[in-house]
């Protein structure tokens, strides 16, 4: 059966717009005034057994380049279902709000089918469980424990401060980097024009005298030619390369490897462990507060840990404890997590506050990434500004040394 894509006004005058299976125009139309809602247009249809997608009549062009669904939309959307479960509103009020006041599209849409599926009796897990490429596995089993539990709206809110302070980290690390990356592609560009035009123009001054040059001038020669008469297969050599090293970061035999390597790098190696740590303690701790089993948490964990070679930790700490070891000692013998997190732990276990004390450790570790993410960004830029105007010298002393030679053996 196809589901319709509509829009239209309701008995107030409102503008209401969703998704809606029925079997043809006439009947979607039939149903919308039974639900005292009148059909203005049918924006497009999907196939409701392929899950295709729309059929549109006309394309919005902004509304394509807004459509992404970012951690913070998924933020905003569930803090504020928790505020309408909190205040007494019904699941599917609460979800047709939410599907109203979002402006993104694509998220519309997603909203707009989670809250078909749980009006025709489905569970909030399972309907966004259909959408888990957004909202992913922790999201879906976190509510689907909220919903065994009873406390959905305690669980939402609890999500909404996770998905939160994912979405700051996330942000803090991408303005980390955004401003070496600018840095970068600036000073590439600079040494790409003195290669290509500046240069050229100064050889032909060289082959006209006939001297000898230097071997750093001779460097610089050999390099502008290069750049110049073969850029068309030097700059797709470096894209492909660079592509190749990417597939190989990513695939089962490269990752491992080069996760190991991450970690064992001085000063960024620490702060990706610091951040992944972090990850590790306030996503488990977050969902054994909300009733997910350690072992069904742990599983969750190892998935978006995102290294290699702590998620084979977690994941050698999870067979420990099927078989009646504490959770503290295959962490301790890995040597992969520090003292205070396996310590921590340890402690937790005995005390039976290992959510309060995992949180504990997240805070620690999310204090200390900040710091050193800080540091790091105050000494990139000094780094960056010596390391281009090293390049650059460098060019000008290639340059000059042999004029000034010239010129000396003139006089």
């Amino acid at each position: 059966m196809p589901v319709f894509e509509y829009k239209g006004l309701s008995e107030a005058g409102k503008n209401v717009s969703g998704l809606l299976e029925a079997d043809s125009a006439k009947a979607l139309r039939a149903q919308l005034r039974k639900n005292g809602v009148f059909l203005t247009d049918v924006v497009g249809t999907r196939d409701g057994s392929s899950g295709k997608g729309i059929a549109r009549r006309d394309v919005d062009l902004r509304k394509l380049a807004g459509g992404r669904i970012s951690t913070a939309d998924i933020a905003v959307v569930t803090r504020q279902l928790a505020t309408l479960l909190r205040a007494g509103v019904p699941l599917v009020d609460g979800l047709s709000a939410l599907v109203e006041q979002v402006e993104k599209e694509r998220f519309k849409r997603v909203l707009s089918d989670v809250k078909q599926r749980v009006n025709e009796g489905s569970s909030l897990a399972d309907a966004l469980g259909a959408h888990q490429k957004i909202f992913g596995a922790l999201y879906v089993n976190m509510v689907r424990a909220g919903e065994a539990s009873g406390a959905l709206d305690t669980v939402l809110q609890r999500l909404a401060d996770f998905t939160e302070s994912q979405a700051r980290l996330k942000t803090k690390i991408i303005g980390t980097l955004m401003y070496p990356a600018i840095m970068v592609l600036v000073g590439g560009g600079i040494l790409v024009m003195l290669m290509t035009v500046v240069v050229p123009q100064i050889t032909r001054v060289f082959d006209s005298v006939n001297a000898t040059l230097p071997a750093t001038t001779r460097g610089l020669i050999f390099v502008s030619n290069l750049v110049r008469d073969w850029w068309f297969l030097v700059f797709p050599l470096i894209i492909a390369l660079g592509a190749g090293f990417l597939a190989w970061t990513r695939s089962a035999r490269g990752k491992p490897v080069w996760d190991r390597i991450v970690l064992s790098i001085p000063i960024f190696g620490e702060l990706v462990r610091l951040i992944a740590i972090s990850r590790f303690a306030r996503t488990l701790s977050t969902l054994m507060k909300s009733g997910v089993p350690l072992l069904a948490s742990m599983d969750i964990v190892r998935a978006i840990i995102g290294n290699t070679v702590l998620a084979a930790v977690i994941e050698k700490a999870r067979d420990a404890i099927r078989e009646g070891e504490s959770f503290a000692a295959p962490l301790k013998r890995s040597g992969e997590f520090p003292p205070l997190v396996y310590h921590m732990v340890g402690i937790g276990e005995k005390s039976g506050q290992l959510e309060e004390m995992l949180l504990n450790v997240a805070d620690s570790y999310e204090q200390q990434a900040d710091v050193r993410i800080t540091a790091l960004t105050s000494l990139m830029e000094p780094l960056l500004i010596v390391g281009m105007g090293g390049t650059v010298g460098f060019v000008t002393f290639a340059i000059l040394m042999p004029i000034l030679q010239i010129n000396s053996a003139i006089r």
